[in-house]
């Protein structure tokens, strides 16, 4: 399997990892040899149509900050008034050109997250869908957007795009509820998608205020130096839209989501709920009516959904079977490229039977 890889931060880095350590596992368990044919990170690219040296990658990275030093001449990201490929000369490459002109069967999407209009990963996965490329993304961005529209373009286009790693990192959250419940219905679901705004309602349980907890979990490396996407809400809306569309077949976006975030969650309120044996959790909710929800909440301390630290849980109540919770970390780079893996794997399952299970 020839793989483009867009995006080479620490996502991407421990894919190239996970890639090196179970290669020989890979191939006996699932007769699949994996091979990066384009590395792109923010400054250039690396590559090699026979497969790319995944050692010297990661040691090129780590010395010069980008796979353009790969090369001895270097090959950087920029616009240029032709094709980059057509001549082995030029250094000045774009993205678009690189999707469009590698021979690949995948593009892996794993640039970081944009809410505001889902780019560079956007254009990326459109553009690698129309070229047949069949796409694996971790970047909710695109998905939070546009989801409906991309799954109907790779339906049109007979290629496969996975995401399972944008909803619960390494956690199968969203194989769970489609492949585990074949056969039932789920008709609800509710959980705490996002790890950070879980850390700091945690940390207010043990009696700091919430920017001492803020910053305990900024320290930590849990939230982000401007952390309004985890505290706002917005991130745990982008993955319950993932949610909404994959499992329960609606066809959403982001404006469709009411949400609100735990920056107005005081001390005081988290001590009164704990007086009546509750807890406040930021939850995301999809419920029977289909109205989609994130907002802090009181819940029973002994509901199964009530985890604390960075972990995530999700209940889905179905039909038949009735409650059911997942719960598992929500983060973490070899996390999340575990999760890419998963999907590479079942890409190279459905190719080798041809398949387009979208």
């Amino acid at each position: 399997m020839r793989i483009i890889l867009v995006g080479f931060g620490v996502v991407g880095q421990n894919l190239a990892k996970l890639l090196l350590s179970r290669a020989d596992d890979i191939y006996v368990r699932y007769g699949m040899k994996p091979r990066l044919v384009a590395t792109v990170d923010s400054k250039g690219v690396a590559i090699n149509q026979s497969g790319l040296d995944l050692q010297r990658l990661l040691e090129v990275k780590r010395l010069y900050g980008t796979v353009a030093a790969y090369h001895d001449d270097g090959k950087y990201l920029g616009e240029q008034d032709t094709d980059a490929l057509e001549d082995s000369k030029r250094s000045r490459y774009r993205v678009d050109d690189i999707i469009r002109e590698i021979d690949a069967e995948v593009l892996v999407e794993a640039t970081p997250t944009n809410l505001n209009d889902g780019e560079p990963g956007l254009s990326n996965i459109t553009n690698a869908i129309k070229h047949g490329r069949n796409v694996v993304t971790v970047n909710k961005g695109p998905l939070a957007l546009a989801m409906p529209s991309l799954l109907e373009l790779a339906e049109y286009n007979g290629v496969m795009l996975r995401f399972s790693g944008t909803v619960g990192g390494g956690t199968p959250i969203l194989e769970f509820a489609k492949h585990c419940l074949k056969g039932d219905r789920i008709l609800s679901f509710k959980g705490i998608l996002n790890g950070t705004t879980n850390y700091i309602l945690s940390m207010m349980e043990c009696g700091l205020t919430f920017d001492e907890a803020l910053a305990d979990a900024k320290s930590k490396g849990y939230a982000e130096a401007d952390p309004r996407l985890d505290i706002d809400g917005f991130d745990a809306a982008a993955k319950l839209v993932i949610m909404a569309n994959w499992i329960m077949g609606m066809k959403v976006t982001m404006k469709d989501v009411i949400f609100k975030g735990i920056k107005d969650v005081s001390l005081e309120d988290i001590l009164e709920a704990k007086e009546h044996g509750k807890v406040i959790k930021l939850i995301a909710s999809c419920d029977e009516s289909r109205r989609l929800r994130v907002e802090p909440m009181s819940i029973d301390k002994n509901e199964p959904l009530c985890v604390n630290g960075t972990l995530n849980a999700v209940t889905f109540t179905s039909e038949h079977s009735g409650e059911l919770t997942v719960i598992g970390k929500g983060a973490g780079g070899m996390e999340t490229a575990s999760a890419i893996l998963r999907d590479l794997i079942e890409v190279r399952e459905a190719m080798s039977k041809g398949l387009n299970r979208n």
